[in-house]
C-alpha cells in the first residue's frame, strides 16, 4: 500500500484523541472517546495516551500475526494496553479511557479489515459506488440527548450540562450489551466489530477517517463519498481536513450544520493499492 495520512487536534491546547499510522500492509485509525473536562475516569493516564498505545499493539498484532483474525488482534490489543495501567488505574470505572477503531490489512490478494464504533473505513471500488463501513455502534436511546445538545448554544452553562448528561449516559451503557460496543478495557468487545474482506484487484484504494474528518460528507454535506475519495486520492487527507475546518469556521454557532462541538479532532487516512 501507498499511504498518506493527516491528523489535526481541534484544539491547539489540547491534546489530540485521534491516532492513525500504516505500514506498507496493513493501517489503523483510532478515535478517543472524548469527555467532558468535569467526567473523571478513574484512569491517570487520560485519553490521548490510551489511543496510542493501543493503535501501536494492534499494529503491531496485525503485521506480526497475519495468522490471526484482525478481531482477535484488536482483543489483543485491547488486552495489551489494558495490562500497562491495570495497576495504577481502574478500569472498571465506565468513564476508562476508549476508543473507536477501524483497520485494514493486505493479506496475499485480499484486503482484510475491521470497523468498531462510528469512525469509518471507505472502500474505493473501480466499479461501482463507494462501500462505506462503521459507524456500526450507535445509542439510540442518547439520540434525543444529542439532538437537545445541537439545539443549544456552543459555549453556554446549558450545553455544557446536556453534554456532560450525555457522556454519562453514553458511558453507563457501553459495553454492557445495552448500548455501543467499544475498544475500551473488555477484550471481548472485539468481537462485535465489523469484519470482512475484499479482492485488492477490485479496489483503487481504502480511505479511513474518525468521524471528525468523515464531516465532510455526514455532517457539513461538503461532498459526497464518491468526491471525498477523489480528493484524498488527488489531493491528500490534508486537504480534505482544511476544508473540514474551513467550513467548521464559517459555522462557529452551529447553526447551519447542528453539531455537539464546532471543531472536532479529525484523522484521515487514504491508502492507495
Amino acid at each position: 500500500m501507498r499511504v498518506e495520512l493527516a491528523v489535526d487536534a481541534r484544539r491547539p491546547d489540547r491534546a489530540n484523541e485521534d491516532f492513525a499510522a500504516a505500514t506498507p500492509e496493513a493501517l489503523v485509525l483510532l478515535d478517543g472517546s472524548s469527555a467532558p473536562d468535569t467526567l473523571r475516569s478513574g484512569c491517570t493516564h487520560g485519553i490521548a495516551w490510551y489511543v496510542r498505545r493501543l493503535g501501536v499493539h494492534l499494529l503491531t498484532g496485525l503485521t506480526d500475526r497475519t495468522d490471526r483474525p484482525m478481531a482477535d488482534c484488536l482483543a489483543d490489543a485491547i488486552a495489551e494496553t489494558a495490562a500497562l495501567h491495570d495497576g495504577t488505574c481502574d478500569l472498571t470505572d465506565p468513564a476508562t479511557p476508549a476508543a473507536m477503531v477501524v483497520a485494514a490489512r493486505l493479506r496475499g490478494d485480499t484486503l482484510e479489515y475491521l470497523a468498531l464504533g462510528d469512525s469509518l473505513l471507505v472502500l474505493h471500488p473501480k466499479d461501482g459506488p463507494p462501500r462505506v463501513i462503521g459507524d456500526n455502534q450507535r445509542f439510540p436511546d442518547g439520540e434525543a440527548l444529542r439532538r437537545q445538545i445541537w439545539s443549544t448554544v456552543p459555549g453556554t452553562a446549558e450545553r455544557a450540562a446536556l453534554y456532560l448528561r450525555y457522556a454519562v449516559a453514553v458511558r453507563a451503557a457501553r459495553n454492557t450489551g445495552r448500548g455501543p460496543w467499544i475498544a475500551a478495557a473488555t477484550p471481548h468487545a472485539a468481537a462485535h466489530a465489523e469484519t470482512g474482506a475484499v479482492a485488492r484487484a477490485d479496489l483503487h484504494g481504502v480511505a479511513a477517517l474518525s468521524d471528525g474528518a468523515a464531516r465532510y460528507t455526514d455532517r457539513l454535506e461538503l461532498g459526497s463519498w464518491a468526491d471525498a475519495l477523489r480528493l484524498l486520492a488527488q489531493d491528500g487527507p490534508a486537504e480534505l481536513i482544511a476544508q473540514v475546518r474551513a467550513a467548521e469556521r464559517s459555522d462557529a454557532a452551529c447553526l447551519r450544520w447542528p453539531r455537539s462541538k464546532a471543531h472536532d479532532d479529525a484523522a484521515a487516512l487514504y491508502a492507495a493499492l
